[in-house]
């Protein structure tokens, strides 16, 4: 078994997983890869009753984030919110003495429910996805983690019948499984607008 060089954290939020096929997907796929622990923050805190001394304790122990979510709203669910109110604090994340996060890594894998071309500026939405998550990269930045571009799925709710679901399943797999054994140059990741072109050169290289 190739060696762990990265342990990986997965905090997941999605309030009505049921309904949600993709997330569900890259759920399971999540779960049995070693070297990553997957956190589902609903189940975790159905009232939102956030134990920040564990949440901090979860992120000393890993070397990358991620946030796992579709885009609501052009912007994470609420309880991610929450979350990065109560755990980043003055002094753990940032701020004098507040170094615990430097050096670590952070990205969201999200889906979305319009297609690719409505986040450009001339598409619906006006801006990319990794515009619309800047201050989720100013946060990293604050925190002195390198961030990475979003990995992304459009056009989630017809994603079965359109027949992407598996494909991207399967580049979620690799990715994670790249990222655990220190495969992803991780500064060189840090450009572009998502990472689904690294993960398609990940995939030709093997």
């Amino acid at each position: 078994m190739a060696r762990i060089v990265n342990k990986v954290l997965i905090l997941s939020a999605h309030p009505a997983p049921r309904r949600s096929e993709v997330n569900r997907q890259m759920i399971r796929v999540a779960e049995w890869i070693p070297g990553v622990t997957l956190i589902d923050l609903y189940a975790e805190y159905p009232t939102f009753d956030i134990d920040v001394d564990a949440e901090q304790a979860r992120l000393d122990d890993h070397d990358i984030v991620i946030f796992l979510h579709p885009m609501f709203w052009y912007s994470t669910p609420a309880i991610l919110k929450e979350w990065q109110d109560l755990v980043l604090e003055y002094g753990y994340a940032y701020g004098e003495g507040g170094t615990k996060l430097h050096g670590k890594t952070f990205f969201s894998a999200l889906s979305t429910g319009g297609a690719q071309e409505a986040y450009s500026p001339e598409g619906y939405n006006h801006f990319t996805v990794r515009q619309l998550l800047a201050p989720l990269e100013q946060t990293a930045n604050l925190c002195g983690m390198r961030y990475l571009p979003p990995f992304v799925l459009h056009r989630a709710r017809s994603a079965k019948e359109l027949g992407t679901l598996r494909p991207h399943s399967h580049a979620w797999e690799d990715l994670l499984e790249a990222l655990v054994h220190g495969r992803v140059d991780l500064d060189a990741a840090t450009v572009g607008e998502t990472l689904n072109p690294l993960v398609e050169r990940l995939r030709a290289e093997v």
